[in-house]
């Protein structure tokens, strides 16, 4: 039986850099949770924990697209390397003043430049490109991708909170900063499958955010991480009240998991629809599906709706994917699709902050009640998007996800265009 994920591995080099990634994605679900857990134990202080946290989540988000649009000039090798260094030794700066009680504010000045961590997700990408560009293994590779990013989402809570909780307070991140180093070593060791680097004449280079159909995306990406942010705080809350705060961590790994399995069955499936389409459905089925949330009564019940909830995760994102590979020029794919997971952790923030808010005044299923606003918002930028996506989109991403033969360079949409 025809294995697709199997068929993608048989390119050189493939195995290697697909796992030195998984490593070195691994800080992103580990550090933001780490901090907390950290500067809780530490100091007692969750105000100030998610104050830090929430400087590091922004600083990277803002910070990450501009390392992609460098690394797009100069290559992956040359900058990576350097800017994970400037990250691993702000980090370590960070967990030397929560251990030996520097003042408050020394916090938020190592986690800005800790924030200057490279969107590994969008570097191995950039490489599935390199390799199948044109091909139907690219919709799979992406698929399998986005698997990876949600097993990250399942392990990297469970591995920094454990560490933190049992060793020592500052464990759990500094097992991050391991990751991280040796993930991005191994990594940039990998030449053959390196993308080529694009260098442009001197002078200012304008942002591809100036594209209109990847404005629509980012929109949308931050609604959805509106979505994931209240999620991930009200389901601690919930399980608060209900007297199991212990049973969050299994809820959150199961809404991940739903995404998980979807976005298996979904990277070995060959649809003929055009991806603009896919993505209004998409949308559209994450709006309807986070409605159950604000009914649910128990921990089981939460567990299922959030399973649910999470399985049009994967199929958003790899939909997603696939039209930035179509809207943004070939030089500057690595930059654009950073600026989706700008988009999502933007919108992480904002979810995280306001259902809080809710919470504290209305308690968790209230709280639920902004998950449901923020996935309609998203549903009604992607009707609203629509039409620019379609025409802004080259027609071959009009056949189907898979059967694309025309590459991204054909796009009638170029750097700094917008319509």
């Amino acid at each position: 039986m025809r294995n697709p994920y199997g068929e993608i591995f048989a390119a050189p080099g493939a195995k290697g850099f697909s796992a030195a990634g998984f490593v070195s994605r691994m800080p992103i679900s580990m550090t933001g949770i780490g901090i907390v857990t950290m500067l809780s134990e530490l100091r007692g202080e969750y105000g100030l924990a998610g104050a830090v946290s929430a400087t590091f989540a922004l600083a990277t988000a803002l910070i990450a697209p501009q390392i992609s649009r460098v690394v797009d000039r100069y290559g992956q090798s040359r900058v990576l390397i350097p800017t994970t260094a400037v990250s691993v030794l702000a980090m370590g700066a960070l967990l030397l003043c929560a251990r030996y009680e520097a003042p408050d504010w020394t916090l938020f000045l190592c986690a800005i430049p800790a924030g200057c961590m490279p969107s590994m997700g969008a570097m191995v990408r950039a490489r599935w490109l390199v390799l199948y560009r044109g091909s139907p293994h690219l919709h799979t590779a992406f698929s399998f991708e986005s698997v990876v990013d949600e097993l990250c989402f399942i392990l990297g809570p469970i591995i920094s909170v454990g560490l933190c909780v049992s060793v020592f307070p500052e464990a759990g991140p500094l097992a991050a900063i391991a990751f991280f180093t040796v993930g991005v070593l191994l990594f940039t060791m990998q030449r053959g499958t390196e993308p080529p680097a694009h260098p442009r004449a001197e002078g200012k280079t304008r942002t591809v955010m100036r594209i209109r159909g990847l404005q629509v995306l980012v929109l949308i990406l931050l609604a959805i991480g509106a979505v994931f942010g209240t999620v991930d705080v009200v389901t601690i809350a919930f399980a608060e009240e209900q007297h199991h705060t212990g049973s969050a961590s299994f809820v959150l790994a199961t809404y991940a998991a739903g995404s998980c399995l979807a976005g298996i069955v979904f990277g070995a499936l060959k649809l003929a629809t055009p991806l603009p389409r896919m993505l209004l459905i998409s949308v559209g089925i994450t709006a309807v599906t986070v409605l159950p949330l604000l009914i649910v009564n128990s921990i089981p019940t939460l567990g299922a709706a959030v399973f649910v909830a999470g399985m049009s995760i994967s199929p958003t994102m790899i939909i997603t994917v696939s039209l930035v590979e179509r809207l943004v020029p070939a030089a500057r794919l690595t930059e654009g699709m950073t600026w989706t997971t700008t988009g999502i952790g933007i919108g992480v923030a904002a979810g995280a902050s306001v259902s809080g808010m809710v919470v504290d005044h209305a308690g968790p299923r209230a709280g639920f009640g902004v998950a449901v606003g923020a996935a309609a918002l998203a549903a009604a930028v992607s009707l609203a998007g629509y039409r620019v996506l379609r025409r802004t989109a080259p027609r071959t991403s009009e056949t189907t996800v898979v059967h694309s033969a025309a590459p991204a360079a054909a796009a009638p949409v170029r750097e700094g265009e917008s319509r």
